[in-house]
């Protein structure tokens, strides 16, 4: 286990850098030319992003960087 000291400043550089990365990786989900298995690999590079997103960033903003797939079987319930 590591730990990490940051000030204000050095926390929403860091909030800013993961939303940029993470809002890239959505993107490019999207994008019909990228192979199924190159976006399975975008999004296990996602999921470590936003892990790390959620460390550092308020509740609400988290709430906005939620895969789709994950709201859509979080809210059906089944």
């Amino acid at each position: 286990m590591l730990g990490l000291l940051l000030n204000d400043r050095d926390k929403e550089e860091i909030i800013y850098l993961l939303k940029r990365e993470m809002d890239e990786i959505l993107f490019d989900l999207k994008d019909v030319r990228i192979e199924s298995i190159v976006k399975q690999s975008m999004k296990e590079r996602y999921k470590t992003l936003f892990s790390l997103f959620k460390r550092v960033a308020s509740e609400n903003e988290c709430m906005n960087y939620i895969l789709p797939s994950t709201k859509e079987s979080s809210s059906s319930g089944k």
